[in-house]
């Protein structure tokens, strides 16, 4: 492969996993690491994921809170192209509630989607990759890793979880040459509140001007910091949670 072509299909024949990819950050990521070369398995509960199956992308339906999704989709990875280099742990549910107002159930759901299956998926992902020898795995995570505001309890303490489940794994992983971090996004425009809000893009678009940016962002553009902690030019990144919150973590409001 030349340099040229290497720049522009840096995953040619690598084999990737991403979650929550029918829509959101997953669709622009499965789009985005397809175009760079990857097969790519493509997992969600929404049934029309079923609709982006092509050549060289799998789509599985799946709840990834279960431990038999995380098994079955490394299953077909390795299955389907015959190795695993890439897992982007994606998917993830919010609920907007005051702690009081919670209950069990809906605390538990936050926790089995954003923080436990990203541990059910990495935990399998990491039974290939590690006699392999080589990958890398990308949590998305968020402001909510570090920061948190009224009714989002359970949404913070979830990607908390996810945040320090990046770096207790990544000193683990790299013994075998996989790396192991997080890109931790702001306000993206995706259907993530639709079940809160009547135009769940509309409120995030507008929430995102709170940032220092003055804007949220567009599911591509954390697409692309979860491809380039994926490749080799982030070979020396290890355990990181790389804000993408256009400046939300670092403001003082």
């Amino acid at each position: 492969m030349t340099t040229s072509n290497f720049a522009n299909r840096p995953f040619d024949g690598q084999a990737a996993i991403v979650t929550g990819a029918a829509s959101g950050i997953g669709l622009a990521t499965l789009e985005l690491l397809h175009a760079q070369g990857a097969n790519v398995v493509a997992v969600d509960r929404d049934d029309g994921v079923r609709a982006l199956a092509r050549p060289g992308v799998e789509p599985l339906v799946a709840d990834i809170s279960r431990e038999e999704s995380a098994v079955m989709a490394v299953r077909t990875a390795v299955e389907r192209y015959g190795r695993l280099d890439i897992l982007v742990n994606n998917a993830g549910i919010i609920i907007n509630k005051p702690v009081i107002d919670m209950t069990l159930d809906e605390w538990n759901s936050i926790q089995a989607v954003n923080a436990t299956g990203a541990f059910l998926f990495s935990r399998e992902a990491m039974r290939v990759m590690a006699p392999a020898g080589h990958g890398a795995i990308v949590n998305v995570g968020s402001y909510a890793c570090y920061q948190a505001f009224p009714t989002i309890a359970a949404y913070a303490a979830s990607k908390g979880a996810l945040a320090q489940l990046t770096r207790a794994l990544s000193l683990e992983a790299i013994e075998h040459n996989v790396r192991v971090n997080a890109v931790g996004s702001g306000d993206v425009v995706t259907n993530i509140t639709n079940h809160i809000h009547e135009d769940g893009p509309k409120f995030l678009a507008e929430h995102g001007r709170n940032a220092p940016i003055r804007r949220a962002a567009q599911p591509n553009e954390i697409a692309e910091v979860i491809a380039f902690l994926a490749s080799e030019k982030a070979s020396y990144i290890v355990g990181a949670v790389v804000m993408a919150d256009g400046g939300m973590s670092v403001a003082l409001r």
